[in-house]
């Protein structure tokens, strides 16, 4: 099977601009492709693990990518299924993100000479002359048109600012600088940048004729990695320092029974063969594909060491086998105890299993709670410190959140 015909298979390609057009360029390893990253936090997300997983698919079989980091654009802000105005950040701030990004990035994309490129969109769009800007490139949009963009339609409401008007403008110019200087032909986005990609396209035939070469594609990226980059507890990072190896394969081991083959073929290297056979499992085989989609995904991002520990781990807390040793872990230091014991309701909150003290009576008065196996229910209910065993006591609030608990 082709690259391109594989990535129909997987559920990746959502719409075209020519089918036959962008088939041959990524089929023949002709394709200098790009895609987008919004550096708004210092660490990559799994929303983000699509687009990671898709431009490693296409550099494997001879294409190039182009990771653009939107340096500029993140001093306007995308309005893509926003209610309100972003934050702005400092250019340190943005920078520091950046370096951030190409060092998560490194683990999916060969950046050596020639294969990769990393570029800034703040190279170009920073030292733009506003009068020269709008009407050499203002001029080629309607503004009737942009109106009509669904990511404009859903803020006019709630209000959008001229600031973030000028965003579908700006997208579009960097495809054009990016055509321009570096050969790109083509641009990948989730389905909610339709509008924007199509911008980019107009506008370098606008520019440079009709017979110029523009190709775009959207993916299902954003609607289905916003909903895989969110848990109830916030986001789950690809940095180790913010979502360890263990957490990470935990949430992979945790996806809803009816996502986890779908989440094989967009998101792991598997053959499809392979997948299609794990259509036919059910029940308790089901946890297995859980399994292989948690191993292999944490192999991805942390190596295949971390993901032996993390794998090891899981069935050590679950099994109740094995070494806990790889298990998330809070340490209790003196202070933390009050006359030899520590409330339950302040342990869970050092353990970061509940938020507040009310949560924590809700989790312990619902019969959520479990310190070493036993249930406990009484909300004034203290731990000892001896009680704290010396190979780590396991703190549970309900199936999936744990942690195991050590004195310092």
């Amino acid at each position: 099977m082709e690259i391109y015909e594989e990535l129909k298979a997987r559920g990746l390609i959502a719409q075209v601009t020519d089918e036959a057009e962008i088939r041959e360029l990524v089929n023949n390893g002709k394709a200098v492709f790009y895609i987008g990253f919004d550096p708004t936090a210092d660490s990559l997300h799994v929303g983000h693990f699509m687009a990671l997983c898709l431009m490693k698919r296409l550099q494997m079989a001879g294409n190039k990518p182009i990771a653009l980091i939107g340096g500029g654009t993140a001093m306007i802000g995308d309005p893509s299924g926003r209610t309100d105005m972003r934050k702005m950040m400092t250019v340190e701030t943005i920078q520091h993100n950046c370096d951030c990004f190409k060092k998560q990035m490194s683990r999916f994309i060969d950046f050596s000479e020639g294969k990769a490129m990393l570029v800034n969109n703040a190279e170009w769009l920073t030292g733009l002359n506003y009068i020269d800007f709008i009407r050499d490139i203002g001029s080629c949009f309607s503004v009737n048109n942009m109106l009509r963009a669904e990511c404009y339609k859903q803020r006019m409401e709630q209000g959008l600012s001229f600031l973030e008007f000028n965003y579908m403008i700006m997208q579009s110019f960097d495809f054009y600088e990016l055509y321009e200087k570096y050969g790109c032909n083509m641009q990948f986005g989730g389905d909610d940048q339709w509008s924007n990609m199509l911008g980019g396209t107009e506008l370098i035939r606008k520019k440079l004729g009709k017979n110029a070469f523009a190709m775009t594609i959207t993916l299902l990226m954003n609607s289905e990695g916003k909903k895989m980059g969110k848990t109830q507890s916030g986001a789950v990072w690809l940095d180790p320092e913010k979502t360890s190896p263990f957490d990470f394969y935990q949430y992979w081991r945790n996806v809803a029974d009816a996502d986890v083959l779908k989440c094989l073929r967009m998101l792991t290297f598997l053959p499809l063969e392979q997948i299609d056979e794990m259509d036919k499992w059910e029940g308790s085989q089901l946890n297995r594909a859980k399994e292989i989609l948690a191993y292999e995904l944490t192999a991805l991002v942390h190596g295949e060491e971390e993901a032996k520990k993390a794998e090891a781990g899981a069935k050590a807390l679950f099994a109740g086998v094995g070494d806990t040793e790889h298990m998330p872990t809070t340490t209790l230091k003196d202070e933390d105890f009050a006359d030899g014991s520590i409330d339950l309701i302040s342990l869970l909150q050092k353990a970061e299993l509940v938020g507040t003290r009310n949560e924590g009576r809700r989790a312990i008065e619902q019969g959520g709670v479990t310190l070493d196996d036993e249930k406990i229910m009484d909300v004034k209910y203290t731990v000892a410190k001896e009680a704290i065993r010396a190979e780590g006591s396991i703190l549970r609030r309900g199936k999936k959140k744990f942690k195991k608990i050590c004195l310092g």
